[in-house]
């Protein structure tokens, strides 16, 4: 799968709050993204509404919920390290058992693997690669791209899934760096860039990062900003990139900062918030805890329509359930809607974002 200039390459870790995202975006909007959607460690099913156990229980709906949510549109799905070495019950390796049940209906749907793959993966991927001939995605890590080694680890796992680099979707994970000021940063990546081999040769590069809060703790009572550093610095970096770096394609966390781990939300007391995408930040509406005081989100809504930034209940899901909160006809919900309607609209920004980079004017007929 080859990516456009302006493809949005949303990171999105497989919660009830980030399908439920993807299921409603706009099919303008779906037909200009490739979701890298990562299997997050066993934890809390909001769906199910029950913690998960084992490995067997957590991946057993993954299959028949991507069916649902995001169809037969093209993704790269890879595992947490944390869980990717843990059988299913019958033996199986995760990835081969979610390719085996996806296989017989998927579009394009690439595995997904870090540098440091373990052997084991490596081999399954490799399988799955030789039978299905959609290539793989790797991924390097900041501190990947700054050692010594990085060229010689990269090429031995490329010789040893049997491939070539035009079969390889390169990913630069940054995860949440210091991106201020920009022109230290950006020449720092330039130079470890530079330094990758056959860099042109790869099917896509795609760099990935935040600079989201890993916590809204600090945040204070009522409505906040916060930079959106991530994208400032993209769009810094592909004006100041030399003829002889590629330029990637951008990609990021969406609203989740990427070290988040889902819990009950029953065992905490998380504040009644709404994060709002604009093209150059996030604006956050903060109220006190959520449960107990649900109806502090139809206000938090109804500030949100009257201010400027707001962009319409026509621009997305997400801004269209604002609305309708705002005028009561809809529920103040739960945490996880607030979430997937963040999401939703942050998406879908981000895609008139690009293309506004690029110099796209309609995207499939949304203006």
């Amino acid at each position: 799968m080859e990516l456009t200039e302006s493809t949005y390459v949303p990171s999105i870790r497989w919660r009830q709050a980030e399908y439920q995202a993807l299921l409603h975006l706009q099919d303008a909007i779906k037909d200009r993204i490739v979701p890298f959607i990562m299997i997050p460690n066993i934890e809390y099913d909001f769906e199910e509404r029950r913690p998960k156990r084992t490995v067997q229980e957590h991946v057993r709906p993954f299959a028949k919920r991507f069916r649902s949510k995001w169809t037969t549109r093209p993704a790269w799905i890879g595992v947490d390290e944390s869980i990717v070495q843990s059988p299913m019950d019958d033996g199986t390796h995760i990835l081969a058992h979610i390719f085996s049940e996806l296989r017989s209906f998927f579009g394009t749907i690439v595995p997904a693997i870090p540098l440091s793959v373990d052997k084991d993966t490596a081999q399954i991927v490799r399988a799955i690669m030789k039978r299905d001939e959609r290539g793989v995605g790797i991924s390097v890590r900041l501190e990947d791209l700054m050692s010594l080694d990085l060229n010689s680890r990269l090429q031995a796992l490329i010789s040893g899934l049997n491939v070539n680099e035009g079969a390889v979707d390169l990913f630069v994970d940054l995860q949440a760096p210091n991106f201020v000021p920009p022109q230290d940063f950006c020449g720092s990546l330039i130079k470890n860039l530079s330094t990758l081999v056959d860099l042109d040769r790869y099917r896509n590069l795609i760099i990935v990062s935040t600079a989201m809060p890993s916590s809204m703790g600090d945040i204070p009572v009522g409505a906040t900003k916060i930079r959106r550093e991530d994208w400032l610095f993209f769009k810094y970096f592909v004006a100041h990139i030399d003829d002889n770096i590629r330029r990637p394609n951008f990609g990021d966390y969406t609203v989740v900062h990427p070290t988040f781990s889902a819990i009950d939300m029953r065992m905490i007391k998380s504040a009644g918030k709404i994060v709002y995408t604009t093209p150059s930040d996030w604006w956050v509406w903060k109220g006190v805890a959520f449960q107990g005081n649900q109806e502090q989100m139809h206000d938090h809504c109804a500030e949100l329509v009257k201010n400027s930034i707001f962009k319409g209940e026509g621009f997305s899901y997400g801004d269209k359930y604002i609305v309708e909160c705002a005028t009561r006809k809809k529920s103040p919900g739960n945490l996880t809607l607030w979430k997937g309607v963040t999401i939703n609209h942050h998406i879908t920004q981000v895609v008139h974002d690009l293309a506004k980079l690029s110099g796209v004017t309609y995207i499939g007929g949304l203006q």
